[in-house]
This record gives C-alpha cells, structure tokens and sequence, in this order.
C-alpha cells in the first residue's frame, strides 16, 4: 500500500511549487492517471479511462453489481500527499488483498480514481460524471480561476462534455461505493480515535464576489468620500461570524479564501475587490439561509461604501445523508477488528456524497495530525491508514460475497 502512495505522489512535484501540485486534467494529473492505470494492468486488472477521466480497475465476476472503492487523485495547489492518494492506494491495496487471498467474490471489485474532486471547474466531475450529475450547461460554461474553460481542457486531453456524460453508469450496476479519506480536521486526533464514519457531508456554495468602486489617489481623497472596494471586502469579511450565528448551525462554514484588488498599488484606493466565498452546512436549510444572508450583506455594504456588486455561484453541491447501512457495516466491522470508532459529519466534501446518487455510500476517516489538509504538511500517521484500510477491507470483503 505505501509503495502505490509513494509512486502516486511521485507526480506533482513542481519546482518553485511547495507540496503536491496535480490540479485536475492538468498535465500532472493525467500523468499520474496514466501511470495508475498501467500499474492496475501489469496487476491484472481489467482497466478502463472514461471521458471524465476517471481510471478504473476490475477484477473478479462480471454480471453482477460492483462493489466500487475509491478516491481522488488530484491535489489543490501546493496541496498534500494524503488528500485522495491515500483513498486510491488503498482502494487498490484492499482489491489485491481480495485477489491474493482468493476471495470467493460474487459481485466485481471494482478501484476507481475519480477525476477533479478538488474544484478547479467546480469539483467533484468524475463522480459527478459517474452519478449521472453532470450537466452540459456547467460542462461547457465553467472555467478555472486563470480563465481556462472546462471544455478546453477536456479537450487538451482529447475528451468533450458529451464524453463526460456518457460516462454515467447505469442505475443499479453499482451495489456500493467505499471512500477512505484523511480527515482533514482535528477530531479524532484529539480524542484517540483512529476510525471515523461519516453518516452525512456538507453541502458547498462557490460564490465569485465583485465589489465595484472608485481608485483614487490614497492622500488626496479623503475618508469620508471614498468607494473603497476594500473596505467593502473588510465589512463583509468581519461580519461573517454574525452572520453564522444568526443563520448557521454548528457545521457552518464560511470561507473567503481568494482575493485579487485592482489596481493593487499602495498609494491607490482600492476600486475593484475580486473574492471567492465557500459557504458549507451539514444542512440544505441553513445553507440557503446563508447564502441569501450573504446577499443581503454584500447589498448593503456596497451601499454604505458606494459600491456596486455583482454575485456569480459557479458551483453548488447540495449537503448529503450517506447510507445509514454501510455506516452501520462499517462501524460493526471496526468493532470487530477491535478498533474504536466514532460516527461523525464530514464538513468536506468528498466523492462519496455525489456517489450516494447512484449507490449507497460509505465514506471512512483516518485522523489528520493537527487537523491540517490542503498544506504540504498535511500529515497521517502510517499506522492510523492501515487501521482504517483494514476496515474497509473487512467491509468490502462481506459486499462483495454475499
């Protein structure tokens, strides 16, 4: 299992670059994706690259529904080793296990490395795409934060959105989908617990902000009378925790994580503020409620500083109950590996909430050492990945047999 999460993130080293560097359907990303499915093949498994890009790998019966283990093989930038490469590393390790011990499997086992889960177009198109989920109009509007269409980098590496879609699989031909993931947070760290089980993840809203006002000279204009889209930015972004405990719940979450000023010189008033909002809620309720609490906000603060606004979501993704089942299966198989566990909501989201469309969904957590992810120092201890491996293969053993 290390060996295959070594060679995964053996990719994505780029220089000047801290971390982990594989945005999806980059040239980093494809790389890796083609080396992972050439190491699936030389291990005998019947290997596949959808029009999404996700890479497959199956071994055992045909004719019946798959039990499918996965995760993602894309980073954010400068992101790191752990987040989705150790999903897929043991995906692949729990289906060679399965071969090696000669299972006695009924349904086809099936290792899935699903494409941009991380958000560069919006997140989550390779499940999305293998959940029927997808849509054309985001297939060929979104773009990344450099301006880059969706459509184009798909068709960098000789894919469309119609490709995309055809990748849907057909209702039933799935029995259940397995995710192990890092945490990405500091619960079980904190309280000695090596194995989480999520029963529900966060809904995400990416709202792009544009505060128009006017750049002028910083000494001559004074405070009274300037349309400083800064100050704008300032308010709104000081006001969030209000914001939250007046129409949150305690899995709210805003984030402004982008900002871009223009002119960006220090002796010019700021007239124009660029900034990205992720609004996240274990509920759909409450996320609405924020999100609409977020307009009204960003309204009267452009009217206070004299500005103009312009609010674009560029992607939505609704929160999620997983299936109460496979939380149940997987906590009983932990139990019996003698392994404490803890069933718990995901505040990220993750492949297994879109996959829950199409099949039941279990989604396994490993601690995160300080509760860090999506920094290079992102860090999992070797022995809390094996304990949550061996509950997945547990699971996915009595799946597939029976």
């Amino acid at each position: 299992m290390k060996t295959i999460f070594d060679a995964i993130n053996d990719f994505g080293r780029v220089p000047d670059k801290p971390g982990w560097n594989r945005p999806g359907l980059s040239a980093e990303d494809m790389a890796v994706r083609r080396w992972f499915a050439g190491r699936m093949e030389a291990e005998g498994l019947r290997v596949s690259m959808d029009g999404a890009a996700n890479v497959s790998g199956r071994l055992g019966p045909e004719g019946a529904p798959c039990v499918m283990l996965g995760s993602h093989l894309d980073t954010v930038p400068s992101g790191g080793a752990f987040d989705g490469a150790l999903g897929v590393a043991v995906a692949l390790e729990c289906a060679l296990a399965m071969r090696d011990a000669e299972v006695p499997l009924v349904h086809p086992v099936e290792v899935m490395a699903t494409s941009e889960e991380e958000g560069r177009f919006g997140g989550m198109l390779g499940s999305q795409a293998l959940a029927g989920l997808a849509t054309q109009e985001w297939l060929e509007t979104a773009a990344d934060a450099d301006g880059v269409r969706l459509a184009d980098a798909l068709a960098s590496h000789n894919r469309d959105p119609s490709g995309v879609i055809a990748s849907a699989r057909v209702a039933g031909s799935v029995k259940a989908f397995l995710e192990l993931h890092v945490e990405q947070g500091p619960v079980l760290e904190r309280a000695s617990i090596p194995v989480g089980i999520a029963d529900r993840v966060s809904g995400v809203v990416h709202l792009g902000v544009t505060l128009r006002g006017v750049a002028n000279h910083s000494g001559t204009t004074p405070m009274d009378m300037r349309a400083d889209a800064f100050a704008g930015l300032a308010e709104i972004a000081t006001a969030i925790p209000g914001l939250i405990a007046g129409r949150g719940t305690d899995q709210s979450r805003i984030t402004i994580g982008k900002v871009e000023l223009s002119p960006n010189f220090p002796h010019t008033i700021p007239g124009e503020a660029l900034f990205s909002i992720i609004v996240r809620d274990a509920e759909s309720v409450a996320m609405h409620r924020l999100c609409a609490g977020l307009r009204d906000l960003i309204a009267a603060v452009s009217e206070r500083h004299g500005l103009t606004n312009e609010i674009v979501e560029r992607s939505r993704i609704e929160p999620v109950m997983l299936d109460a089942g496979l939380a149940g299966l997987l906590r009983k198989e932990a139990e019996a590996l003698a392994l404490p566990s803890v069933v718990m909501p995901s505040g990220a989201g993750h492949d297994a909430q879109t996959m829950q469309a199409l099949a039941p969904a279990g989604l396994i957590f490993v601690p995160s050492r300080g509760g860090v992810s999506h920094a290079p120092d992102e860090w999992t201890d070797w022995d809390a990945a094996v304990a949550g491996a061996r509950v997945m293969l547990a699971a996915a053993v009595r799946l597939a047999c029976e």
